[in-house]
């Protein structure tokens, strides 16, 4: 990993923080910016941790699912096999919920049980739980279920169709109260400066180029499956409270899922993360389905109920990235200026709503790149199907919108006869400019010289030159190619104002702060980047910094462990809570202005003794100058973004139709680099995704189920098939964040796709369009075989020129 300064960004001076009153302290050496170790490693590292399945309550039991076996249909009947006993089960239906039938996401279309129709392979309708686990699948499989089996729709083209055709049988959401239109559980509008695209603009370009681009699914693929313990107490035959501990990201939205399913209130609803092995989105929203199961199951058995997923029910029955489809038409002048755009994105939300409103959004957001459009429309849409419900997963729909434009540049490149550097140079967004939503980008950034950069650390010119030269003989045809691109930090427009995120810091009575936060560990970093914060900021040893298990009884709402906003949200108001926390004890005479770590701790343990809690809260206060118009989707839609430009190496086998990509260059500028080692671990991981959502990862889907679900049968690439890594960063601190951080987490997942697919077109001069890109795919391209899946070429679209250039 490498981390400089670019002499052609100009970094502003990092704010001050502000004191109630001046405390001078002789200031300890800086704790951001180095890497400690993780506040949890230890524990991993001697076995200590306890996660889900090592937990074993008194009297606990073990649950299971009863799922559907055809994508769409009528339940007609449920037998139970007689060879069973099953009066030695509990078994829970519908009819046993106490509150909503419904997992509430962000609307209540999504059954917690099915009860007269089922819309996806392995959608669950009973519930059951033994004492012994062993038995659970034999009693799984013998409960009989009879349908009344109705046509399927598999894909974002079959259900336009089924709209198009008005074919009523094959309307498969209405809305249901919820909105959305049929068979589409969304849709966006977005228009840079709310005006339409003018028509002469058209007219009078000199090139019209066409594009249409595909990603498929991913799997999240995280070590730990899914687990939760769930209990109940019943009163008098009512349940009044529940508890659920488990492995997730998002406690709070297991609570709000509880309070629907089971018709309390919030305070009667507990939720405790439990350490967590890995999540990367499929542990947002999936838990509230899990979690409402085993509470439900242990409400009706009368005690703790445990529910673990193996890997293939995993697979096959919890959420993926939503696979898409993106269309660009856009107007260009022969010297390559962006003269207008529009771009229709769809992605296919799967059986039921759940995150796919919020994944377009991003998507859509994203959609037009880091360039600056005069005119620019973009259309998103959210379509169902009849496969388990897609949901959140790293990157959140920029990954696949992100895709569509980076490639399209190369398109237009090509076109108008410049490099794809140069295309890019001409049309990036500078500081001072808007983006697609008509945010003035006030923070310092300079994408020429980022590109400068990552062109220079990976060797861009002088590989590009050479592979001109060996190709032409060599059947291992190699090529280089690059993606530019920006993630936004944070909820989208007025979704942190809504959160109103909280976060405290209470002295113990040992007189060492604890962090009360719900966001939660699950690999990133959370514990360790959010102690360095306080650490840094009350000028007190990290090791001297505690955090507190995310348990919804004893921490505040900081809001859900997603959108890149752990650093840079949640880290600010640790910031502030700490700044809060030393004003009080400072304030008060308990601790000296020139304190030391034992004058700090000894103060605040006297405090706590004499006057009782020493806590110091906080709430999220939007920036003055943020304003998100929800009804037109313009304005500021993130308080900051990050920047990168990723460069892949790959090298093609004209023998065996392999792709490889064999070396990888990601350059980010990111705010400031909390902790250099996690910030690399980060870009490492996410490229290694984003490599296997480009070459390796594709689900196989049969009627609607996923046919490959297990790790011998789903390829992901293993560290034998991963190049080199190199992570680099610029740092430009943002006023948003603590120490000037900005969000990573995401970022890395956005760019490597589009630059391997690029430097794949390098290699080969085939223009593929789908993802993930397979030998068999390259076969078909290369030999002229007949085409069996998507479209994977440019050869159906369209390159129009307006007139015809000198």
């Amino acid at each position: 990993m490498k981390r400089s300064t670019n002499p052609h960004i100009s970094l502003p001076t990092p704010p001050k923080l502000f004191y109630p009153r001046p405390y001078p302290m002789a200031k300890n050496s800086p704790i951001l910016g180095t890497s400690p170790l993780r506040k949890e490693g230890l524990a991993k590292v001697l076995g200590l941790a306890q996660y889900v399945d090592d937990i074993t309550l008194p009297g606990m039991i073990y649950g299971a699912t009863v799922r559907a076996t055809i994508p769409r249909g009528r339940i007609l009947s449920i037998a139970f096999d007689p060879s069973i006993d099953w009066s030695e089960f509990t078994i829970v239906t519908a009819a046993d919920i106490p509150g909503e039938n419904t997992i509430i996401h962000l609307t209540k279309d999504h059954p917690c049980l099915a009860t007269e129709f089922v819309n996806h392979p392995d959608e669950p309708i009973l519930l059951i739980a033994h004492k012994d686990k062993t038995i659970l699948p034999a009693a799984v499989a013998a409960v009989k279920i009879e349908y009344e089996q109705y046509p399927g729709i598999y894909t974002i083209e079959e259900s336009e169709a089924a709209v198009e055709a008005n074919d009523d049988t094959r309307i498969i959401w209405r809305g249901h109260g919820h909105g959305g239109t049929p068979n589409c559980f969304k849709t966006y509008l977005m228009q840079k400066n709310r005006t339409p695209i003018p028509d002469d603009v058209w007219a009078t370009a000199d090139y019209i180029v066409e594009g249409e681009y595909h990603t498929g699914a991913q799997e999240q693929l995280y070590i730990e499956n899914n687990g939760v313990i769930g209990e109940a107490v019943v009163v008098d035959g009512a349940c009044v409270e529940v508890k659920v501990q488990g492995s997730m990201q998002c406690p709070f939205y297991l609570v709000h899922a509880l309070e629907h399913v089971f018709a309390l209130p919030q305070d009667k609803c507990q939720v405790i993360q439990t350490e967590t092995g890995g999540a990367f989105g499929g542990k947002e929203d999936f838990p509230s389905v899990i979690g409402s199961h085993a509470a439900l199951l242990a409400m009706k058995a009368g005690c703790p109920v445990k529910m673990t997923y193996d890997r293939a029910e995993d697979m096959v029955a919890t959420t993926k990235r939503h696979p898409s489809r993106t269309r660009l038409k856009v107007a260009v002048s022969k010297e390559g200026k962006l003269l207008a755009g529009e771009i229709d994105f769809a992605i296919d939300g799967g059986a039921y709503a759940t995150l796919s409103p919020v994944v377009l959004s991003r998507g859509v957001i994203h959609a037009g790149g880091p360039y600056h459009w005069p005119h620019l429309t973009i259309r998103g849409k959210a379509m169902a199907t009849n496969i388990a419900p897609h949901g959140a997963f790293r990157g959140f729909g920029a990954p696949q919108s992100i895709f569509g434009v980076e490639r399209h540049m190369d398109k237009i490149a090509k076109t108008v006869g410049l490099t794809p550097e140069e295309l890019r140079r001409r049309n990036f967004l500078q500081h001072g400019g808007r983006t697609s939503t008509g945010q003035l980008l006030k923070d310092p950034m300079d994408l020429d010289a980022l590109l400068t950069r990552a062109l220079r650390e990976s060797d861009y010119h002088r590989k590009t030159a050479l592979f001109a030269q060996t190709n032409p003989t060599s059947p291992i045809k190699r090529g280089m190619g690059f993606a530019t691109f920006f993630h936004g930090t944070g909820f989208t427009g007025s979704g942190e104002r809504r959160l109103n995120s909280q976060v405290e810091i209470e002295i113990t009575p040992e007189g060492r702060p604890n962090i009360l936060v719900s966001s939660t560990e699950f690999g990133q970093g959370t514990n360790t980047i959010l102690c360095q914060v306080a650490a840094e900021t009350l000028n007190l040893p990290y090791e001297d910094i505690l955090i507190a298990q995310p348990d919804t009884y004893k921490v505040p709402n900081s809001g859900p462990t997603v959108a890149s906003r752990t650093a840079m949200i949640v880290g600010k108001l640790v910031e502030r809570a700490s700044i809060q926390l030393c004003g009080l004890l400072v304030g008060s005479g308990y601790v000296p202005e020139h304190y030391t770590p034992e004058a700090f701790q000894q103060g605040a343990a006297k405090y706590v003794t004499e006057l009782g809690t020493c806590k110091a809260s906080v709430r999220y206060e939007a920036p003055g100058d943020i304003f998100w118009d929800d009804e037109t989707y313009s304005g500021d839609a993130y308080p900051g973004y990050a920047w990168a430009v990723y460069v892949a190496e790959v090298a093609v086998d004209t023998r065996t139709y392999s792709a490889t990509c064999t070396d990888f260059h990601a350059l980010q500028e990111v705010g400031k680099v909390l902790h250099p080692k996690l910030a690399a671990g980060q870009i490492e991981g996410g490229v290694a995704q984003g490599i296997g959502y480009a070459l390796y990862e594709k689900c196989q889907w049969v009627n609607g189920r996923m046919a490959n679900n297990q790790m011998t049968n789903y390829i992901m690439p293993t560290s034998a098939d991963l190049p080199p890594i190199h992570a680099h960063f610029e740092e430009v601190p943002s006023i948003h964040g603590p120490g000037g951080a900005k969000g990573i987490g995401e970022l890395p997942m956005d760019g490597p796709a589009p630059a391997i697919l690029n430097a794949i077109e390098a290699a080969t001069g085939i223009p593929f369009r789908t993802i993930p890109l397979l030998p068999e795919d390259i076969f078909t391209a290369m030999t002229g075989a007949p085409e069996h899946f998507a479209p994977l070429t440019d050869r159906d679209t369209r390159v129009e020129p307006a007139q015809v250039p000198a």
